[in-house]
């Protein structure tokens, strides 16, 4: 009990549900979401994606908290408490190091933020066409030291919030950085939705073809609503904890998704509409973002600002997510090392810095950092998207679904018969049944492609 009372957690209700879903929020919905849509069919994607992410991504989601608050303890620990002497910890272990991997690879895309915005109050990107644009985004990528620069600042602001605490440090920033994230999408998103032809870019976004819902389409939203929600790599379970025994875990559970699914909308409607609006190809992939959009901010009014104000908004989005993932590493070895939390984030900001540094400066040209067709950061990329996030999911919804039991199950989403569940008996059900089913197809696929 000693130990317990000296866990920091969330304070409040708007505190769990702001740092759960900035842990989900990030750049897999304003950078990735935008590209997978654009790639398969517009609409028709996003109409399988808001049924995989209600009937797919809740149940997960509530089994990573279930855990959590279970076990009171970090990915590792909350296993090691809720079944001893047993091989489920391998789980924990798995969450963690998929954070680690994760951190270490996203944090040299989250740096690019921060080159972005220097590029964009610099007005650097003034009069230049598309391919000016590519042939600037590989340069800097040549420029090694410039890439891992940005990257130890990004790593530098994720520690630092995360050296502060839960309460003190996750929750206090996550309320200040997502009502901000919020307002910015909507600003932008009116913007771009009142751009002349804009019109072509909300039906492709909102008008499916269901001719082109294909067995493809239905494997990236799966695959997107998985990663989206940051889920199978310890963060929920590791926030889970954090919870308290008397806040409801399943409506958190669907405010986090419903948050998650608002953004990545906003999102489509800020990307879509400007590039219909200004002729681009909605297919352009990666560079949709990084290429694209200062592009369309060039061509319109006010977009000097417009632009500033879109890359400020990618690294307040990947900053909510990287704090999540450093907190994973961060749980670990405080709880389980028993390393005091200010020097254990100190010593994983310093081992994803330099772990991460081999991703950034893998993506130069003719790089000597690659081997097996694939840069290091496309390894990092690689092994914990399509091996660790899927293999952890099912494990988790296995463990929740079969071995933790229907009893605690039921005795967390009630909180102990005090709340009603009208629904827990259909979530366990997707959670034994549906849920591992879906994610091995995410998992087999992953692996073929």
């Amino acid at each position: 009990m000693e130990e317990k009372s000296k866990r920091d957690g969330f304070g409040s209700k708007i505190g769990i549900i702001a740092a759960a879903a900035g842990s989900a929020i990030g750049l897999g919905n304003i950078y990735r979401f935008p590209c997978e849509l654009g790639n398969n069919g517009g609409a028709a994607f996003l109409l399988v994606y808001l049924i995989v992410v209600v009937f797919l991504g809740i149940p997960v989601m509530l089994s990573e908290l279930v855990i959590g608050r279970r076990g009171q303890s970090n990915a590792v620990g909350a296993f090691k408490k809720l079944a001893p002497k047993s091989a489920w910890p391998i789980v924990g272990y798995m969450g963690v190091l998929c954070g680690f991997i994760i951190f270490a690879f996203y944090s040299t895309i989250s740096g690019w933020t921060l080159e972005y915005i220097v590029k964009s109050v610099s007005n650097s990107f003034q009069g230049k066409d598309l391919a000016a644009m590519e042939q600037d985004f590989s340069n800097f990528h040549d420029m090694g030291w410039r890439n891992v620069m940005w990257q130890a600042i990004f790593i530098f602001l994720t520690g630092f919030v995360v050296f502060k605490g839960v309460q003190n440090g996750i929750e206090r920033y996550a309320k200040i950085l997502m009502p901000v994230l919020l307002v910015i999408l909507v600003i932008l998103g009116i913007r771009s939705a009142t751009l002349p032809g804009a019109k072509d870019g909300l039906v492709f976004l909102f008008k499916p073809d269901f001719s082109k819902i294909t067995g493809k389409v239905l494997i990236s939203a799966l695959g997107q609503g998985f990663f989206s929600l940051s889920l199978g790599m310890g963060a929920l379970i590791t926030y889970g904890s954090y919870i308290k025994k008397d806040d409801n875990l399943t409506s958190t559970a669907f405010s986090v998704v419903l948050s998650d699914t608002l953004i990545a909308l906003l999102a489509g409607i800020i990307i879509f509409p400007a590039a219909f609006s200004f002729g681009i190809n909605p297919q352009a992939g990666m560079g949709l973002v990084f290429n694209t959009i200062p592009m369309i901010f060039n061509q319109m009014m006010g977009g000097y600002w417009f632009c500033i104000i879109f890359f400020v908004l990618l690294a307040i989005a990947a900053l909510t997510s990287t704090i999540s993932l450093l907190e994973v590493v961060v749980a670990y070895l405080s709880e389980e090392l028993h390393i005091k939390r200010q020097w254990a984030t100190v010593l994983a900001c310093v081992a994803t810095m330099l772990i991460g540094s081999f991703a950034s400066l893998s993506l130069k040209s003719n790089t000597s950092l690659a081997f097996g067709g694939r840069t290091v950061f496309d390894w990092m990329d690689f092994i914990s998207s399509n091996i660790l996030l899927p293999l952890g999911g099912v494990l988790i919804v296995l463990f929740v679904g079969w071995k933790l039991g229907k009893s605690h199950f039921f005795d967390e989403v009630t909180n102990s018969g005090k709340l009603k569940s009208p629904l827990k008996r259909v979530i366990l059900f997707i959670i034994r049944y549906l849920a591992p089913l879906a994610i091995i197809v995410i998992f087999i696929s992953g692996l073929i492609k």
